[in-house]
């Protein structure tokens, strides 16, 4: 005769004998524990997806108060979104300095409302890898997006152009705003970086921001050799060249350094630059 016990046992569900199986049982405590990680991954899971239309929708906004900000015209309380109508954007070949809004690059069409900046910079086929990179960002898009800011009489007032580097801890992205003569900066603005809090992070002081305005690119109105510089010790061309480096934040500043020159340079926005002071845009 077989055991009674060993016979109501054998008539139980797995998931019975599952549940009377000892708690100090090996087999029980891994089934659980892994039960336990999939039943919270996808409820991370299914929180990531239900919730990335609105982090993309606060990143937007986030990048539209940005732009407005560094062309000086937020105010507490604004309506961002209406203030950002006043803006003119437009996706523009670097090489050439030329608008390419509706260009078909690649079966993709460059439309300026929704041309993404940053995975252009990671496609290879809009994209090109950098030799000489004092910036840090390996990869340059060959089309980017810049925002247009205009007076009433429809003449230029200032341009909006995305920058972005390496500094210590991390890549900065901003905004640069330049003045109608091509070679003025009205503001810097950074809405994205990672760096020490106190130190470098003081890229996002207003006091520091403040540095910026009505500093030059260029000397000879814009003709000469880029001069633009952060640093401890003003250069050689004077201090209206000169933007003092955060204190504590050597690096940080060398990186701000390094990405503004680069994007101002010939091979970022200075074919841009050049047709904004002749007058054509």
């Amino acid at each position: 005769m077989s055991d009674p016990q060993e016979q109501t046992t054998a008539n139980k569900g797995p998931i019975r004998r599952f549940l009377d199986t000892p708690p100090d049982n090996v087999a029980k405590t891994v089934t659980v524990a892994l039960g336990l990680c999939l039943v919270a991954s996808m409820v991370v899971s299914a929180a990531a997806v239900s919730l990335r239309p609105l982090q993309e929708q606060n990143a937007a906004l986030d990048k539209q108060v940005n732009i407005v900000q560094v062309a000086g015209l937020y105010e507490d309380g604004i309506d961002v979104a209406e203030a950002f109508t006043s803006f003119e954007p437009h996706v523009l070949e670097l090489a050439t300095g030329d608008f390419a809004d509706g260009t078909e690059v690649e079966g993709q069409v460059l439309d300026p409302m929704t041309f993404d900046d940053r995975a252009a910079a990671a496609d290879l086929t809009l994209s090109a890898p950098l030799t000489d990179d004092p910036a840090s960002i390996r990869r340059q898009a060959n089309f980017v997006t810049v925002y247009l800011l205009r007076n009433d009489d429809g003449s230029l007032d200032k341009v909006i152009l995305p920058v972005y580097g390496y500094g210590l801890w991390s890549t900065l992205y901003g905004f640069i705003a330049v003045e109608e003569d091509g070679n003025t900066i009205y503001g810097l603005q950074f809405y994205e970086h990672a760096e020490t809090p106190g130190l470098g992070a003081e890229v996002d002081n207003p006091r520091w921001k403040a540095l910026w305005r009505d500093k030059k690119l260029r000397t000879d109105e814009g003709e000469g050799d880029l001069a633009i510089t952060v640093a401890k010790v003003p250069p050689a061309a004077g201090r209206e060249y000169f933007v003092d480096a955060l204190s504590g934040a050597t690096l940080t500043s060398r990186g701000v350094d390094n990405l503004v020159r680069f994007w101002m340079s010939d091979r970022g926005f200075e074919p841009f630059l050049e047709r904004v002071r002749a007058g054509e845009i």
